[in-house]
């Protein structure tokens, strides 16, 4: 599976939200069990999540985290869920990701959410389950455990470490946080485009409202299109080459093969 680009959470024991979750421009639904749904309602989102019938894109769960007493009801239901992949929350050991792998009989692909210190010193242990495709930040909940401010500032180093160690691991890149704003579009783009600067491959949505400037910061500008494609044009050896007084090699054509296949991300639903 490919990890997702700007997924869009739907509260589990709101169903009646799911077809219009499915009906917006994000590449992913992710029908929510943890944080999004009171302990009341857990029994009745997972009924819910269990009965989806949405067939355009793929359908993540994210389940209640180790340690919950939701935990293992979560898992017991992953193997018979219509579903493409499984978000574990708080992902501090990998011996929880591969019981989640376990219950869902290895066909699930799992993102893994970094929230606390603990599943940060963790990550390589964690990137190492085979079914962990990549992992996500949950960057409220790591401020809230570091005791900092979930400012950009404050979790840039955070957010390096994120993608440093799951190239390390030979995993996708990570997906970042959510931005708590919903209505401003031209914050939600920013924060998109500096994730995407930094090396993150998606970022969360909590809003339908998020998902399409999410998905137009993940996609080239028309000048770095309109780069690519001379570059690939007028690469047709492994000899550097100049264009407009810059020296083009091997790096920067792979750079620009890169940016046209993230030309094809869609940016309208």
């Amino acid at each position: 599976m490919r990890a997702p680009i700007a997924p869009l959470f739907v509260p589990g024991d709101r169903p009646e939200r799911f077809t219009k979750a499915a009906a917006t421009a994000a590449d992913a639904v992710i029908i929510d069990l943890e944080d999004a749904v009171d302990p009341s309602t857990k029994e009745a989102a997972r009924a819910n999540l269990l009965r989806h019938d949405i067939a355009s894109k793929p359908v993540l769960a994210r389940i209640n985290g180790a340690g919950t007493s939701w935990w293992k009801e979560d898992l017991a239901m992953l193997d018979s869920a219509a579903l493409s992949g499984v978000i574990v929350p708080k992902a501090e050991r990998a011996e929880d990701l591969a019981e989640a792998a376990g219950s869902a009989g290895g066909k699930l692909a799992i993102i893994a959410l970094i929230e606390t210190v603990e599943g940060l010193d963790n990550i390589q242990a964690i990137l190492s389950v085979p079914e962990v495709i990549c992992v996500g930040f949950g960057s409220l909940d790591f401020g809230l455990d570091l005791g900092c401010q979930p400012s950009w500032e404050a979790l840039l180093f955070t957010r390096s470490q994120l993608v440093l160690a799951s190239r390390r691991a030979g995993k996708q890149a990570p997906i970042d946080g959510v931005t708590p704003t919903l209505d401003d579009p031209d914050l939600i783009a920013a924060e998109a485009y500096r994730a995407r600067n930094m090396g993150f491959g998606g970022k969360l949505a909590i809003h339908p409202k998020q998902v399409l400037p999410i998905l137009t910061a993940f996609r080239p500008t028309e000048k770095e299109i309109t780069w690519a494609e001379r570059v690939l044009a007028a690469a047709t050896s492994d000899s550097a080459i100049k264009i407009d007084g810059q020296m083009i090699d091997k790096p920067l054509v792979e750079r620009a093969r890169r940016l046209m296949e993230a030309a094809a991300i869609p940016t309208e639903g």
